[in-house]
């Protein structure tokens, strides 16, 4: 069924669009003046979920059962106490990252992502979420070496995967430590960076201590993962085993923040490119979007009705949606653009946005 709302969580707030026999247009804005800075539609209960950057009372998290008519305050991830980032330096809440629903048959039960790098587990019946020990406290989170901070100071786990075939199935990606794997539902890690190229570090090819942008999984082939790394673009067909450059060698498709993937068909992705970590605005100061039909052996530069000069947007990691063939993706110059055609043609929806965070199809 086509998906006819789409969320944009903005510096200023959460932006609803709605499609109707017109076009998109502005349903409602909820949290005026807030950021927005992370939102999910939960895929089997439809709920929205919220959270809320308040820069005097911190991370907040709301939930709304009925598309925004009403909202509840839910009370968010806290680190309990004893828990210390090192030694000395006790943990607590800096940013959530990530919320994730764990599975069909947990409906209710949320999997969130925070910075400093917990992964927080709420049950259905649960009061609170409780801090995942196992990840916790597994030794390379203990080593300043293999879990630190890149353009953030402290690490942070934005992205989960769980597996529609096996709840208990789950990976998440940390910036910077690299992709974790459980298979017991979180009750032991281990790391699965095989293949990947950490250029930033003196050996660039360590266990744990990778970049991960974007981390996601095809809904129809579960076992083949992608993500937009700091030093390119990787593909997995193992289930994270081992991985595949598939960034262009020559071309623009390699650094960048923003990854799509087809729901159904394990071979087709897209990315938003930036020149560099030290340079990031669009190449050429062009904004485009690169898509791959073929696994990443070759990339297509999509260009059809973006900005093609002195476009200064950049595309963060949860601001690109993919709703099967329709796409959209919010900059942070407060473009939202959207394309009903698979990237083919693009239509800018709203150009007076606040920096945009995230967007979800609703």
């Amino acid at each position: 069924m086509k998906k006819t709302t789409l969320l944009a969580g903005t510096a200023k707030g959460l932006i609803v669009f709605e499609e109707g026999a017109g076009g998109w247009h502005i349903r409602d804005v909820h949290f005026v003046g807030l950021p927005a800075n992370y939102v999910y539609v939960h895929p089997f209960s439809g709920a929205w979920w919220v959270s809320l950057a308040h820069e005097h009372w911190g991370q907040k998290l709301h939930c709304s059962s009925d598309q925004g008519r009403s909202w509840r305050e839910v009370a968010p991830p806290h680190y309990p106490q004893g828990a210390e980032i090192r030694p000395g330096r006790p943990a607590s809440l800096k940013k959530i990252w990530a919320i994730h629903h764990a599975g069909p048959e947990n409906e209710g039960a949320l999997w969130v992502g925070t910075e400093p790098g917990g992964l927080f587990y709420k049950g259905p019946r649960d009061a609170h979420f409780h801090l995942n020990t196992a990840l916790w406290e597994h030794p390379s989170r203990c080593d300043a070496q293999q879990w630190f901070g890149t353009g953030r100071s402290l690490p942070f786990l934005h992205s989960i995967v769980v597996d529609p075939r096996d709840s208990r199935h789950i990976y998440i990606a940390v910036s910077c430590a690299g992709v974790f794997e459980s298979r017991d539902g979180g009750e032991s890690w281990l790391p699965r960076n095989e293949g990947l190229i950490a250029a930033y570090l003196p050996n660039p090819h360590v266990e744990i201590g990778h970049d991960p942008h974007r981390l996601l999984a095809c809904e129809a082939r579960p076992e083949v993962l992608w993500q937009q790394n700091h030093c390119g673009i990787f593909r997995s067909v193992n289930g994270g085993a081992s991985w595949q450059d598939v960034s262009e060698p020559e071309g623009i498709a390699r650094y960048g923040f923003a990854l799509a993937i087809d729901p159904a068909n394990p071979d087709r992705a897209w990315v938003i490119p930036a020149i560099s970590d030290e340079l990031r605005i669009a190449p050429g100061m062009a904004l485009c979007v690169c898509r791959t039909e073929d696994g990443g052996k070759f990339w297509q530069v999509l260009r059809n009705g973006l900005p093609q000069a002195h476009c200064f947007d950049i595309v963060f990691r949860h601001a690109l949606a993919s709703d099967g063939e329709r796409l959209a993706f919010g900059s942070t110059t407060g473009n939202l653009f959207f394309s009903p055609d698979a990237g083919d043609h693009w239509h800018c929806l709203h150009g007076h946005l606040a920096r945009v965070d995230c967007v979800s199809f609703g």
